[in-house]
């Protein structure tokens, strides 16, 4: 009786850890997109994810190729969309930084790159 008993928890078990891993907000796209190369530096980096932000406690950051930071800091939040300007910081890679926290209170972090330049 206690291995029925046993296998009828285990795929609970299975059920409830696969929920919580999809309860996430992953990143879904961006713009520019990731890995992707643009003529002229753009005004602003937006990225949407899987989930509802939590606004107070998601950001993004925008290095140039040299390290600088060429976002304002005032990171915007909208939903399951973020999205941060732009100052001028020339042709060449551009990293962009993320963290979130989901509204279901699970935190991602992550980062990706594009180009500027001809």
């Amino acid at each position: 009786m206690y291995r029925s008993s046993l296998s009828g928890i285990i795929p609970l078990l299975v059920l409830l850890a696969t929920n919580d891993a999809t309860a996430h907000a992953f990143l879904d796209h961006a713009e520019p997109r990731v890995g992707n190369k643009v003529a002229a530096a753009p005004r602003q980096v937006t990225i949407w994810f899987t989930q509802k932000l939590e606004p107070a406690f998601s950001t993004i950051t925008v290095t140039n190729s040299a390290g600088e930071r060429v976002d304002t800091g005032k990171t915007r939040v909208s939903g399951d969309q973020m999205s941060i300007s732009l100052r001028s910081g020339g042709a060449g890679t551009y990293h962009v930084t993320w963290r979130v926290l989901s509204v279901d209170t699970h935190t991602t972090d992550g980062n990706f790159t594009f180009q500027v330049g001809p």
